[in-house]
């Protein structure tokens, strides 16, 4: 027995699927500033302790990236995973 998908349905795995992706780009973005910033002032102390916290929230954001992209399945902008994601959604409701 097939579920047939609704277009609401459809609609909103889409959204909440390209809201995730975009979640991590705007995660990684924050990575990369921040630990420039961070590497910057451990320089400048002379020390390499910058890291440390570099590595723990890089296996944070590796965490979180598998999470979205293995099961999602994709990567783009919000708009273009958005219309992707109603694209694959819409073909499980029409298969022919």
């Amino acid at each position: 027995m097939s579920r047939e998908i609704h277009d609401d349905d459809i609609e909103r795995t889409a959204r909440r699927r390209a809201g995730a992706k975009l979640g991590w780009y705007i995660h990684a973005t924050v990575f990369v500033l921040v630990n420039l910033m961070l590497a910057a002032l451990a320089a400048s102390s002379g020390r390499n302790w910058a890291i440390f916290p570099a590595f723990g929230w890089g296996l944070g954001l590796a965490i979180h990236g598998v999470v979205v992209f293995v099961l999602t399945g994709g990567a783009g902008l919000h708009d273009r995973l958005l219309q992707r994601e109603r694209d694959r959604l819409q073909l499980q409701r029409d298969p022919w």
